[in-house]
C-alpha cells in the first residue's frame, strides 16, 4: 500500500484519486484558515510555484479538529485561500485527521511515519507529510516547520 492507493475529494466535491499524481512528489498538509500557522499558506504556495514543474504537488486538507480553526464551508475555505494567500495548489475537502472519523489517507500517513516519541496522532494544523515519487512517506514535519525549511528534503525527493 502507498499514497497512490487513496482517493481524496476536492473542495468542490470531485473525486481526486492520488493515483493521478503517480510519479510526483507530494507534500500533504492539514490546513486551517484561523490558525497561528495559517500564514504558512504563503510558504506552501511558494514551494508549489518553485517546484511544480520539477514534479512537486502540494495538497491541502482543511481540518477543523484543532481549536475549531477551520469552521467554514468549502466555498468559504476556497475563497479565503484564494483571496488571502493566492493559493493555486490543490485544496481538498475538509476532513478529520485524528480519531474514529480520521480520513483513511491520514490513518495510513500517521502509521507510516510516526511523530515525536512514536505518537501517531496529528498534534495541530499544518503538520506536513512528504511523499516520494514511489508513493512512500519520506518525511513528517511538525506544524512549526516553516515550508521553506523543507526545501532540502523536497530537493532530495525530486
Amino acid at each position: 500500500m502507498n499514497a497512490y492507493d487513496f482517493t481524496a475529494h476536492t473542495l468542490v466535491g470531485k473525486s481526486a484519486p492520488l493515483a493521478d499524481y503517480r510519479g510526483r512528489v507530494l507534500l500533504i498538509v492539514n490546513t486551517a484558515s484561523k490558525c497561528g500557522f495559517t500564514p504558512q499558506y504563503a510558504g506552501l504556495e511558494a514551494l508549489w510555484r518553485k517546484y511544480q514543474e520539477r514534479g512537486l504537488t502540494v495538497l491541502g486538507f482543511p481540518c477543523n479538529q484543532f481549536g475549531g480553526q477551520e469552521p467554514g464551508a468549502a466555498d468559504e475555505i476556497a475563497s479565503f485561500c484564494s483571496l488571502t494567500y493566492d493559493v493555486s495548489f490543490p485544496m481538498m475537502a475538509k476532513i478529520e485527521v485524528n480519531g474514529a472519523g480520521a480520513d483513511p489517507l491520514y490513518a495510513w500517513l500517521k502509521h507510516e511515519k510516526k511523530g515525536v516519541l512514536g505518537s501517531e496522532a496529528i498534534k495541530w494544523n499544518f503538520t506536513k507529510f512528504l511523499i516520494g515519487r514511489d508513493g512512500e512517506v519520506a518525511g513528517r514535519f511538525a506544524p512549526t516547520a516553516e515550508p521553506k525549511s523543507l526545501e532540502s528534503a523536497i530537493e532530495a525527493a525530486l
